[in-house]
């Protein structure tokens, strides 16, 4: 038999192969997250009819005669470029642009895609709503998330709420007037809470006594409070306006039905310049509140905003990437699972470790170019016509052979 039959078969089924791919890309074009491959040939073994001669004497060597015996998939390669971005307004759904890949589990392996269109689940699971897939992070504790841990499944069930904290320092900041009369009193107020939650007002008035001296007394009309106001103390300045220190306090209240406040009053933040007085007051602590919407940002830091008009970071979501992306097993799904060849998973946050951005209300679309693929689609077409030549051809060759006989 010839050989260029054998030759002509490897390239058929070599040409099939480049097809198969080449559909499944098309076939994909809508697909989020989906990263298109392609096919790659080589030559296989070639059969020696010649070896090659070194020069020797007057006579110059001779180049070897090789006859080669057809193709065969040299790889087959996944393209990991960015797909186009498309704005959903959902705010659960996640584009990357740049490397990286989400991570998700289904209770026992992790997977690695590239498809961000998350939602919740009725337990408040952040999952893939296709295949119940859960998305990979780190939950936050009291609004600190802690990154440097074991990512685990995110989950933040409707309705959480936030627990009251009662007001442990009140500070005070900006400016009092250095120009201002002995005798000029400024007054401001700030809101404390009890370990009920419940707000009570307190009024701070400033009343300057000297030359960079001012007093201080804090009262409130609440008659909840039943002990420990009024509060009186000083503050004093430097000639260049800085504050220097400050007498009284902290303030130890007694409420009704709750327990008992002890509240530092903090006055280093404050300066005495020759301006308006502009002193504003800020506590710690705040009433109980119930979570109403998340957002998510561009690190993948998942926000809750509560009731009570406070925001917190409840979650934020991993991001994974592999020293050989290229090594990764497509495991369906939009999924990939590591390999031999991939590396391990390197987990951290986006925009670190040469990980992407994470885009919020984003998918990212397929990265399969169809002008591109349709070219492929006509070179591959081609190239199975002609390794179908060479068949027929080498057929024809082999019927004039058996013809002699006659």
């Amino acid at each position: 038999m010839m050989r260029s039959m054998f030759s002509g078969v490897s390239g058929l089924r070599n040409h099939q192969t480049r097809m198969d791919v080449i559909g499944n890309n098309i076939a994909n074009v809508n697909t989020i997250g989906f990263k298109g491959s392609r096919v790659n040939f080589q030559d296989i073994l070639s059969q020696n009819l010649q070896g090659a001669a070194a020069p020797q004497g007057n006579r110059g060597g001779t180049n070897p005669m090789q006859v080669g015996l057809g193709m065969s998939v040299a790889s087959i390669d996944t393209i990991f470029t960015d797909g186009s971005t498309q704005t959903t307004g959902k705010q659960t759904d996640l584009a990357l642009q740049g490397q990286g890949f989400f991570i998700v589990n289904d209770g026992a392996t992790s997977y690695y895609t590239r498809a961000g269109n998350f939602d919740f689940d009725t337990s408040g699971n952040y999952i893939v709503p296709g295949t119940g897939l859960k998305v990979q992070g780190w939950m936050g504790v009291n609004g600190v998330v802690n990154t440097t841990g074991p990512v685990g499944d995110i989950r933040i069930p409707v309705g959480i709420s936030m627990p009251a904290t009662a007001t442990t320092t009140v500070d005070f900041t900006k400016n009092l007037n250095a120009g201002a009369a002995v005798g000029t009193a400024f007054q401001n107020s700030v809101t404390v809470y009890d370990s009920l939650g419940t707000g009570h007002m307190i009024d701070v008035t400033f009343t300057k006594t000297a030359a960079n001296t001012w007093s201080w007394q804090a009262s409130s009309g609440d008659t909840s409070i039943t002990a420990g106001l009024p509060a009186t103390g000083t503050v004093s300045f430097n000639t260049s306006g800085g504050y220097t220190g400050m007498t009284g306090g902290p303030l130890n209240l007694t409420v009704t039905g709750a327990a008992g406040m002890t509240v530092a009053v903090n006055l280093s933040g404050i300066s005495q310049y020759t301006s308006e007085s502009t002193i504003t007051g800020t506590s710690n602590g705040n009433a109980s509140g119930t979570l109403e919407t998340v957002t998510l940002d561009t690190s993948g830091v998942i926000t809750g905003r509560f009731s009570n008009g406070l925001s917190r970071s409840l979650a934020q979501v991993a991001l994974a990437t592999f020293n050989n992306a290229g090594g990764l097993l497509k495991a369906a799904n939009n999924c990939y699972a590591a390999s031999n060849n991939s590396g391990v998973a390197q987990v951290g946050t986006a925009n670190s470790g040469g990980r992407g951005s994470i885009s919020p209300g984003s998918l990212e679309m397929s990265n399969v170019d169809l002008s591109q693929q349709f070219t492929d689609m006509i070179v591959t077409q081609r190239g199975f016509q002609a390794n179908s030549k060479i068949i027929t051809t080498s057929d024809e060759m082999l019927q004039d052979l058996v013809n002699l006989k006659r």
